[in-house]
């Protein structure tokens, strides 16, 4: 594809659940397009107000790879504007890998548009900070193993042996066997604060908090088994240091001692 042909594909994230939640470019894209693709099973269905009322619509929970390959790939060929629309951020856990692949096997250009993954909007209902001063400086993003696999050194027992903040995607349906894993690392406790976010930022958003000995027991109480985003971290708890950005006593590039 040369550098000045038209792009006609546009992979966009949707955001984490509430339409509004969705980035201006990706709006525009949505409004815009001809041909949508969208996650039925995932993406939440008022974004779809957004389409045209003559816009073709497909929803991939019920499609293979080469099904959506095909409408995307005959779609660019009609020089239609297709949107490929994604939950939360195309980057994680989106499978887009294979799907750009083909499309670049296909001679097809494509484009990406990101989007507000669940993890950020789990933290803003939470009105938590991932990162926090004498806490913790790092956020893993992983999933417990299922029926798809995960690398050996990813099993959770290995990334819970940091003890950092950790979102853990797909994996509430098995919260029991999360715990038991992230005890196994050795860093976290019972007390370590754990917190499981049902459908965040969506109208009927439910939020869990706890502990690691008792999260398990609170979401199943609730019922909650998926369309969840697992948080266990220090970061949860009551104890920080204040950072040095505001510090008036810590001097900046734009900012002297008070």
């Amino acid at each position: 594809m040369s550098a000045d042909e038209k792009v006609y594909v546009f992979f966009v994230g949707a955001g984490c659940g509430a339409a509004d939640l969705i980035t201006l470019r990706g709006a525009r894209l949505l409004e815009q397009a001809d041909v949508i693709v969208w996650a039925g099973s995932l993406v939440n269905g008022e974004i779809l107000k957004m389409a045209r009322p003559e816009a073709q619509i497909f929803d991939s929970s019920k499609m293979n790879l080469e099904e959506t390959t095909r409408v995307l790939f005959e779609s660019s060929q009609k020089k239609k504007l297709c949107v490929r629309l994604h939950t939360g951020d195309p980057s994680l856990f989106g499978a887009i890998r294979e799907q750009m692949e083909e499309l670049s096997r296909l001679g097809v250009g494509y484009e990406i548009v990101p989007g507000v993954s669940s993890f950020c909007g789990a933290a803003a209902s939470l009105k938590a900070e991932y990162t926090v001063p004498n806490v913790s400086q790092s956020l893993i993003i992983t999933r417990m193993e299922g029926r798809t696999p995960v690398p050996e050194r990813e099993k959770l027992r290995e990334l819970a042996r940091h003890g950092s903040s950790m979102a853990i995607f797909l994996s509430s349906a098995m919260i029991g066997s999360v715990v038991s894993e992230l005890l196994s690392g050795g860093a976290y406790t019972d007390q370590t604060p754990a917190a499981v976010v049902y459908k965040a930022t969506w109208s009927d958003e439910k939020i869990i908090r706890g502990n690691l000995e008792n999260i398990a027991e609170k979401c199943a109480a609730e019922g909650i088994k998926k369309t969840a985003l697992i948080l266990v971290g220090d970061f949860l708890g009551e104890s920080y240091g204040k950072s040095f950005l505001y510090d008036k006593n810590f001097e900046t590039e734009f900012r002297k001692k008070s």
